[in-house]
């Protein structure tokens, strides 16, 4: 198995992400399709018993992050390197545009009211990082929908760069709180972009992803690009790390994540909790009870 070490695709701050130079390919990490299958149902294995010991020891909680370009595959990572992690475990949350009730509170609001709880793993498909992608591509979005005061947005750059720092203060927050933020910003060509769009409209099953809006964010692909550069350099940090995935195959970006978020998990220092011999032999008179129980039952 060739994974590529984690470190390669990650960025904490300690190196400028320059996304014209990353790769958006890498050669298979699998020899077919049966090692595929074996090695993603490995992952999922793995992190739905580290979940399970998450949940036990009660003290931390995950929150995945992911972003990408329109058809990148965030909906399919998702679903299959999280599929078989127990589902009272974990919660996933699509951010599409915001509600009226949601565009009356701060841009950071919804966010809040879906984080983890200790001993859960949430997951944030799209998020509060819209804040700086969408809204910087289209800032007209400020006044228009989210009604800020002018006298807030006649610098945009100033806006960015306090967005930027309050993103960073808030993952700073949870972070001092026990949540743990891991973001993946999946990188899919504008090449690989355009024919699985065009397999949307061609492919019945898939006609109900599409829409019409996402042909028209392509014209703003530079743009984009570069909000994303922009955004995961100023927010990358070595405890909100972002992992820049590569996701022209979408096999192999699945398999990238689940070996990330299994590795990223294992770096919590958590564990089932231990019982002390005084509590162990209580525990155990328990069993007489019951086996009594049992033989009344069956007197009965």
């Amino acid at each position: 198995m060739n994974i590529p070490n984690p470190d390669a695709l990650k960025y904490d701050g300690t190196r400028p992400l320059i996304l014209q130079n990353t790769k958006t390919k890498l050669q298979k990490l699998y020899s077919d399709k049966k090692q595929y299958k074996q090695l993603l149902t490995d992952y999922i294995q793995e992190i739905d018993e580290l979940q399970s010991i998450m949940y036990a020891h009660d003290r931390y909680g995950l929150l995945l992050i992911f972003q990408a370009m329109d058809a990148a595959g965030k909906d399919g990572t998702i679903k299959h390197v999280l599929t078989g992690v127990n589902p009272m475990g974990i919660k996933v949350h699509p951010f599409k545009r915001p509600t009226e009730n949601e565009l009356e509170h701060d841009y950071l609001w919804r966010a809040s009211q879906l984080l983890p709880q200790r001993g859960m793993i949430a997951v944030f498909n799209r998020s509060y990082y819209e804040e700086v992608l969408v809204v910087k591509v289209h800032p007209e979005i400020l006044i228009q929908q989210q009604r800020l005061p002018v006298e807030l947005t006649t610098d945009l750059e100033k806006v960015w760069e306090q967005r930027y720092q309050d993103i960073v203060n808030y993952e700073r927050y949870l972070y001092h709180n026990g949540i743990r933020t891991v973001k993946f910003f999946l990188n899919v060509s504008r090449q690989e972009q355009a024919t699985r769009l065009i397999s949307r409209i061609e492919n019945q099953a898939k006609n109900w992803k599409f829409e019409e809006g996402d042909v028209k964010e392509r014209e703003h692909w530079d743009q984009y690009q570069q909000a994303y550069e922009d955004c995961i350099n100023a927010t990358a940090t070595e405890i909100a790390p972002w992992y820049v995935i590569p996701a022209d195959n979408k096999k192999n970006m699945r398999l990238m994540v689940g070996d990330i978020v299994v590795k990223e998990m294992k770096k919590l220092d958590m564990s089932y909790p231990k019982v002390d011999k005084d509590r162990g032999k209580e525990l155990h008179q328990f069993i007489e009870v019951i086996q009594s129980q049992d033989n009344i039952q069956e007197i009965g």
